[in-house]
Order: structure tokens, then C-alpha cells, then sequence
């Protein structure tokens, strides 16, 4: 039996343990929060390392990426270093080709033009597939990793000038302590709506969930969300609020959907080469063959 840890910085709250079959494989996939605790997930990651299939990193990002460039988040080379057998994976490969499909299953799917529909991309360095897949769809965008990242009022509104921006800023941004650039502990359970208004604004809500719930206002009646992780708890808030449409990146496994950092460890556990073998046609041709989609749930229905 294969088993896949997914060590996470994030609340313990959303823990989750699944076993599945998979393309005749049986795995354990499992969740480990740490509620902030970098030392303690660190520490996991080294007395694991050997003894499991995979390990996915979540809560955190080891890179961030814009344009053609990719940025190492300084805190992340922890990680890599204490896993010394066991492939280490932060979801990186499916945010460049899963994540870039989903836009194209969204449209099929549900025959969406999306063709100047408003977007709200809460941060697009972590999501760069996503993002510039929207881009290349036509969508009116706002992107926010000034706002929702660094606390900067400054929308931008294309990719170029994330590019620009990034070029300045990531040299020095992925040398900050990882918590001042993502909500982790129980910070990811703290609101923020001091930019609500481009929740209002927008018809798709797109990126990574924590950031999409820390900043949502109440009412989001109509709004389509397009995200990773999502728990039961998670698909019942959106519900509450009016979402009339839920899609995420990564299908339902036992009553969630699990981030792309497990999806990947799951892939790089199937494909069976060395991780910097790996190119991303590998990535594309296993999903295909395992018919992992995206899941689209109409949460008014």
C-alpha cells in the first residue's frame, strides 16, 4: 500500500485521512496540520522521510512564479532539506498544467464564455497557470497578491505588470518569514473585508481558498469560485453565502478535495521516476490516464 503525507503548516482543523484504490494501487492519503508550527512540521517531514511514499507540503509554497521566472520562498528550503529520500512536492507541477485545464473544463463544462466575465484572482504568483489561463480566455481581471499578500491597496489588472512588479519585489519577498506572506495557524480561521468591494465586483472568484475565505464578505449570491482545497465545512459557508457555482482543481476524495500538493505527491508515486525527471507532459499524460477532472458543484441547485 502506497501512503502519501501531506505535512501542512496550516490549522489541524482541516486533518483528513482517505484510503482509495488508484489505478490498481491502494493508498493512504492523509493530512497533518501543524497550526503555524514551521519547527514541528519541519521535524515531521525528517522522521517520515523514508519510511512514506511521498510527501506533499502544504499550507506553503516553496516557489512563486511570474512571467518565465521562478522565485525560491527562503523557508521552504527547510523542507527540501530534511526530506532526503522521500520526493517532496508543494503542488507546483498541477498549478502549471492541471490548474491551466480547469479554466478549459470550466468553459466545456458549463459552456461559460468567459470573454470579458469579471475575475477576481486573489494572487496569481501562486497560481500562475490559472491566472494566465484566464488571461488567454479574456477575462476583465483584477489580480491581488498586492493586496491579499502584502497589504498593499494597489489592484493590478494584467499579468505584465505582475511581472514587473514581481521582478522588483519577489527577490526580496521570498526572503520574508513565510507567515507575514501567507495566513497559517489559526490565522486562516481570522476574517478580513477591507477589500470586499472587488468580491462585489467580480463574477469568478479564482485562487487559493484560504486567501478567497480570510477576505470574503457575506454576500456572494451568484459568484462562481474557482479554488483548490475545499472541506464540507468549506462547500456549506459558500453555500450559505449565495455561491451559486463551486469548482475545484482537484476531484472529491472521500468528502473533500484534497490540495495540489497531494495530488502531485500521488502522481509522482504513480509515475515511479526520480522527482527532476519528471517534465509536466508526464504530469498531463497520468491524469489522463487516471481521469482525475475537476469538480464543478452547483451549490443553489
Amino acid at each position: 500500500m502506497k501512503h502519501v503525507v501531506s505535512i501542512s503548516i496550516g490549522s489541524s482543523k482541516r486533518n483528513h485521512r482517505a484510503e482509495l484504490e488508484i489505478m490498481g494501487e491502494k493508498f493512504i492519503i492523509e493530512r497533518i496540520g501543524t497550526d503555524g508550527d514551521m519547527d514541528r512540521a519541519v521535524e515531521l517531514v525528517r522522521q517520515l522521510d523514508g519510511k512514506v511514499d511521498a510527501f506533499g507540503l502544504g499550507g506553503m509554497d516553496m516557489y512563486i512564479y511570474a512571467g518565465n521566472r521562478r522565485y525560491t520562498i527562503r523557508d521552504s528550503k527547510r523542507f527540501a532539506s530534511a526530506a532526503k529520500k522521500t520526493p517532496l512536492v508543494d503542488g507546483s507541477g498541477l498549478k502549471n498544467t492541471l490548474e491551466r485545464r480547469v479554466v478549459t473544463f470550466l468553459q466545456e463544462k458549463t459552456h461559460l464564455d468567459l470573454k470579458g466575465r469579471r475575475l477576481l484572482m486573489v494572487a496569481a504568483v501562486d497560481r500562475f497557470g490559472m491566472a494566465e489561463a484566464f488571461a488567454l480566455a479574456g477575462c476583465d481581471m483584477v489580480i491581488g497578491d498586492l493586496m491579499f499578500g502584502l497589504g498593499i491597496p494597489i489592484p493590478m489588472h494584467s499579468l505584465r505588470t505582475l511581472d514587473i512588479v514581481a521582478r522588483i519585489a519577489a527577490p526580496i519577498v521570498v526572503q520574508l518569514p513565510f507567515r507575514v506572506l501567507y495566513p497559517t495557524g489559526s490565522k486562516q480561521e481570522q476574517s478580513k473585508t477591507k477589500y470586499s468591494k472587488y468580491y462585489h465586483w467580480a463574477e469568478i472568484i479564482a485562487g487559493d481558498y484560504l486567501f478567497i475565505s480570510r477576505h470574503m464578505p457575506d454576500d456572494l449570491s451568484g459568484k462562481i469560485i474557482v479554488t483548490n482545497t475545499v472541506t464540507k465545512d468549506d462547500v456549506e459557508i459558500l453555500r450559505r453565502k449565495g455561491v451559486a457555482m463551486l469548482v475545484t482543481s482537484t476531484p472529491n476524495l472521500c468528502g473533500r478535495s484534497f490540495g495540489t500538493n497531494v495530488m502531485e505527491a500521488v502522481l509522482v508515486t504513480l509515475i515511479g521516476k526520480p522527482l527532476e525527471e519528471i517534465r509536466p507532459q508526464d504530469y498531463l499524460e497520468m491524469l489522463d490516464a487516471i481521469n482525475f477532472t475537476p469538480r464543478v458543484e452547483y451549490l443553489q441547485a
